[in-house]
């Protein structure tokens, strides 16, 4: 009976079916079938040998990874940057969401959202070209503006306690008003009349904001955050790598500028370590797994709004 319910909703609608087949084949070719050379991360991996006939070593490229010197170094300083960039920046286009939607002159409104949508279309390269152009102390902006004020003279991009805020702060402003069109795409759908009821039993616009127009858009930022903690341990290589330079290493060096650094060997050794650096890589997304169901399970157990 199921049999034959299946194969009239084929023949009714194999078209479907077809375009469904495109995106299931993308998935199987470029994200599962790849997944196979995993295997690396427990063997000693050599070109010759190839993905199976390499030696099998078991758990001992984790082993060297946890007994690592650089460990100490580089999962602090992931964990210290990933954080920093989630409670910094998580709230702000939660808050510019708000703050827009309670704007009445439509120009403005449109005029401020193409202002802060714009950075979020600029490349990762141009934005540190950027950076390193306004920091710089001899011609940038900075550079103005300590001969202004007659202030201390530093480099900023050498210092490595500046590097976590460079890098948190500029990625805020590039993303904040991007991520807030969810959250306004949210408020769209709350109903006007609860703003009416509530402006006639007396409550003022930050009452109704807080009671009416915050509520509606949690599920939303419960999702996200959910997603956010999923990632805690993946720093965007990109920048990290493009800010990076010998003298703010000490924390400007995450788990994804080291794994390249080892998997191309450009790192001190000089040799190129596939095998270690599948390892590393692989004990990263095991943490960012754990995370993002740990969080689902809190935010599933705290209310009604979970992935799954």
């Amino acid at each position: 009976m199921i049999g034959t319910r299946w194969k009239k909703r084929l023949k009714d609608s194999w078209e479907f079916y077809v375009f469904l087949l495109i995106p299931l084949l993308y998935l199987l070719l470029f994200i599962y079938v790849p997944m196979t050379g995993v295997q690396i991360a427990f063997k000693r991996f050599t070109p010759i040998g190839g993905i199976w006939g390499s030696e099998w070593v078991g758990l001992r490229n984790f082993t060297r990874f946890f007994t690592s010197y650089q460990l100490k170094r580089i999962l602090p300083n992931t964990l210290r940057i990933s954080l920093y960039a989630l409670l910094a920046g998580f709230p702000i286009p939660i808050i510019f969401a708000l703050l827009l939607n309670v704007m009445k002159n439509g120009r403005t409104k449109k005029l401020i959202q193409t202002v802060t949508y714009m950075p979020h279309f600029i490349s990762t390269v141009v934005l540190v070209g950027m950076i390193i152009r306004i920091c710089s102390p001899v011609n940038g902006l900075y550079a103005h503006i300590i001969r202004l004020f007659n202030l201390r003279h530093m480099d900023l991009m050498a210092q490595p306690e500046i590097f976590p805020h460079l890098y948190v702060w500029s990625g805020i402003w590039q993303h904040f008003g991007w991520s807030s069109i969810i959250y306004l795409a949210a408020l769209s759908g709350v109903n006007s009349e609860l703003h009416e009821a509530a402006e006639i039993d007396g409550a003022n616009r930050f009452q109704r904001v807080i009671n009416i127009d915050f509520p509606a858009i949690l599920p939303t930022a419960t999702i996200l955050l959910i997603l956010g903690c999923g990632s805690i341990m993946s720093v965007g290589f990109e920048k990290v790598f493009l800010m990076q330079n010998e003298l703010n290493l000490r924390t400007s060096e995450v788990i994804s500028t080291y794994v390249y650094k080892t998997g191309l060997g450009s790192g001190s050794g000089g040799r190129s370590d596939f095998s270690y650096a599948t390892a590393i890589g692989l004990f990263n997304s095991a943490i960012n797994l754990i995370m993002v169901g740990g969080v689902n399970a809190l935010t599933r157990r705290m209310s009604d709004t979970s992935l799954w």
